[in-house]
């Protein structure tokens, strides 16, 4: 163990070894962070939740930090509930209840929002209230947008609203509520700028029972950037699955990794000790187990039987403790049972199972520490391919699922590079990570490679 702790105490040597630290702590951090933050059922939740959770996010914006180096800046969301505006309630002869609410936010982006929405929330025994909608723009235009009766909820999409697009000269309200007046209809919007300045949004109810009231009318103005990672296609926050795949990717590839790692060694120091049948046995099941193809059986189990993230893994175990390292872990064990200590140990009547955990194994655990480290990017970026054939755990948010999900979307093609270039930059960092230490380890600990320096 001495040894050990001289060996990794010459990592500070390689500065390769010593980014590969930097960085693989940094991951480390990133996914405790995320443990903390995000606990696992609240993961769970966002990840799933869908429009039912991120109804107030656009769908597929860009980060927000990509303003500042676009030359037209493009706006960002913002919802406003009747707490953030100008509510005046009042009766009416009749005795109905008249309600005024008014929303005023100011727009300076260069671009057009993506969707308009309001959501509302009434209740009523018999009769519904109404409402009438009205549109101020900075210029003192008002633009009638609808008249509706509400329900107990009631969702309203500008965007949707045919009559609304045939008022606003054939343009959806993102645009047609935006453009300066006498706008040429047969303009691209895409060559129009957006008339900055205050903006009003008027909402006129009536209720006609006595004890019936509007008791929220959420405006949500979509934007075209969101979050600092984006969103996908069901408005969810990219920042989550980021965050959340660091924890899932480390403990996939340690655990993999480790697990293999464990019963790979020991199972060659007992088909080496005892040798004759069992060690027969050990290498016909290693010979068969070779033959194999890894990847299709992955595929096959996580088709007909479960894609969980964790049975993938026990499978990924059990398929690779009997693997080609049991063949050079045994010619090792071969050359160490001849030595001397090990005949002295015989001697003095030491048990076979504390030779092969005390003598045997701790022979060669510097030669495995390397090899440990190599492969944990190995399994890092077998999850991600398992999530990109579409066998990703449903529930669990992953590197892999969001970049199988952009690429089921064509993000590359609508240009939303975004979706796939940040998954993908932490996947390779985790693996260069990994792959910086486990190099320097292996110099470190192979001789040969030590005289070759």
């Amino acid at each position: 163990m001495a040894g050990i702790q001289k060996s990794l105490k010459e990592l500070l040597n390689y500065p390769s070894a010593v980014v590969g630290l930097v960085l693989t702590a940094l991951m480390v951090i990133l996914a405790i962070y995320a443990l903390v933050t995000i606990p696992y059922d609240e993961a769970v939740r966002l990840w799933r939740g869908g429009q039912g959770v991120w109804y107030t996010s656009p769908r597929t914006a860009q980060p927000v930090w990509t303003n500042f180096f676009a030359e037209k800046k493009q706006p960002e969301s913002f919802s406003m509930k009747i707490a953030d505006a100008t509510r005046v309630d009042s009766v009416s002869s009749s005795g109905f209840k008249d309600i005024q609410i008014t929303y005023t936010f100011d727009y300076q982006a260069d671009g057009f929002p993506s969707e308009l929405a309001i959501y509302f929330e009434s209740y009523s025994s018999e009769k519904e209230p109404f409402v009438s909608i009205i549109w101020i723009t900075p210029d003192g235009r008002e633009l009638e947008v609808v008249d509706m009766s509400l329900g107990e909820t009631e969702t309203y999409f500008l965007d949707q609203d045919t009559r609304l697009t045939r008022r606003l000269g054939r343009r959806e309200a993102d645009v047609g509520l935006f453009i300066p007046p006498d706008t040429d209809p047969e303009i691209h919007y895409r060559e129009l700028t957006p008339l900055k300045g205050t903006y009003q949004m008027v909402i006129s109810g009536r209720t006609f029972e006595e004890d019936s009231d509007i008791t929220e009318a959420e405006f949500v103005l979509y934007g075209k950037v969101a979050g600092l990672a984006g969103t996908d296609h069901h408005r969810r926050d990219l920042m989550v699955s980021l965050l959340w795949g660091a924890p899932i990717a480390l403990s996939f590839g340690l655990l993999a990794s480790i697990g293999i790692s464990i019963f790979t060694i020991i199972i060659a120091a007992i088909g080496t000790w005892f040798g004759g049948l069992v060690d027969g046995l050990i290498q016909r099941a290693t010979e068969v187990n070779l033959t194999l193809p890894f990847l299709s059986i992955l595929i096959m189990i996580g088709t007909f039987y479960s894609k969980s993230l964790w049975v993938m893994l026990g499978i990924t175990v059990l398929l690779s403790i009997f693997g080609a390292q049991i063949k050079a872990y045994r010619a090792i064990f071969l050359q160490v049972k001849e030595s001397t200590y090990i005949e002295a140990a015989q001697a003095y009547g030491a048990s076979n199972m504390r030779i092969i955990f005390l003598y045997l194994i701790p022979r060669i655990i510097p030669l495995i520490i390397p090899n440990l480290v190599l492969s944990v990017p190995t399994f890092v970026f077998l999850e991600a391919t398992l999530a990109q054939l579409g066998l990703g755990d449903p529930v669990l948010p992953t590197w892999g699922k969001v970049i199988y999900d952009a690429a089921a979307n064509s993000a590359v093609y609508n240009g939303q590079f975004y979706w796939i270039l940040e998954p993908a930059i932490l996947l390779s960092i985790t693996g260069l990570a990994f792959a910086m230490v486990g190099f320097s380890l292996d110099r470190i600990f192979n001789p040969r490679l030590r005289t070759l320096e």
